[in-house]
């Protein structure tokens, strides 16, 4: 028994029974034996690398993610990990998007900031979000979310124009469903955008824990309208100029409050220990749909 079968072992049984997998349902999803799982899970058996690509696939992640989050564990220096329990199935995703996508993505985003700030504090004595400028940091933390979302799902980088930034191409016809990712602390605010143009949207919230790393709390999709729609889920705001640095900003749009609802009534993930979002406004045309956190019978 080597010490890596045992440390890569823990973490598939650790990552089974928090996806509430039982032995049996994930050995039939990696195509191996229950029996033959149990011993790679305690360490007693071997195994090859089409083996573990086939049980990194099945728990819904890339084998690098596997290696990693095995080894991280094994420091006693874990990255934050989202909990399945603050997952909404029933608010509407893009197609060819999963819930376990979504989660493996923000896990594997997770862990890359974690990773990055281990060898920071190592090597300077602070965690990278202290060394860049706020607005930065959530630049980088959506171009690390959009890259994970290409590993981790259908939805790959969009080479051929700038918008959106993630395309899940349909069949052999070419035509497709976008995607825009961004990122932000500011929780439940809306989207913000420099062409504020239609379709899907995601918008990640995050918190800042102790040691520097992110965890994701909020995670919301909504279709919106373009700036050019007749009736638009995007606000023009300008350039404005910083009055502290004097630096003027890019050209923005921000969110409507009818397109920051649409945003919030698709809250695909809320840790509802960690947002209230009672006194949020709102504002939308119709009812309120079934599968809203606003909605009286939605349980979160």
């Amino acid at each position: 028994m080597s010490e890596t079968q045992k440390i890569i072992g823990a973490c598939v049984r650790l990552l089974r029974e928090q996806q509430r997998f039982s032995q049996e349902t994930l050995a039939a999803k990696a195509g191996i034996s229950y029996q033959y799982l149990s011993g790679v899970e305690t360490g007693k058996e071997n195994f090859s690398i089409q083996v573990l690509e086939s049980l990194a696939k099945a728990l819904g992640l890339p084998i690098r993610a596997l290696v990693i989050a095995a080894y991280d564990g094994a420091a006693g220096a874990q990255a934050p990990r989202l909990e399945t329990r603050h997952f909404r199935p029933q608010a509407p995703l893009p197609e060819g998007l999963t819930l376990n996508q979504l989660e493996a993505a923000a896990n594997l985003t997770q862990s890359i900031i974690h990773r990055i700030n281990r060898n920071m504090i190592l090597e300077v004595g602070q965690p990278l979000q202290s060394l860049i400028q706020g607005n930065n940091f959530s630049g980088l933390v959506s171009n690390i979310f959009s890259n994970s979302m290409d590993e981790c799902s259908l939805y790959k980088h969009n080479h051929d124009q700038r918008y959106p930034d993630l395309m899940y191409k349909q069949g052999n016809t070419g035509a497709g469903v976008g995607l825009e990712v961004k990122t932000t602390i500011n929780i439940g605010k809306g989207g913000e955008s420099h062409n504020g143009h239609s379709g899907w949207h995601v918008i990640a919230c995050y918190n800042f824990i102790g040691n520097g790393d992110i965890q994701f709390v909020h995670i919301m999709f909504a279709q919106l309208n373009g700036h050019q729609h007749t009736n638009p889920d995007w606000s023009y705001v300008g350039s404005k100029v910083n009055t502290d640095t004097g630096s003027r900003r890019t050209e923005t749009y921000v969110t409507t409050l009818a397109g920051t609802t649409k945003l919030r009534d698709g809250s695909a993930y809320l840790d509802t220990d960690k947002v209230n979002f009672s006194r949020w406004r709102q504002a939308r045309d119709g009812a309120i749909p079934p599968w809203s956190i606003f909605a009286n019978n939605n349980p979160l």
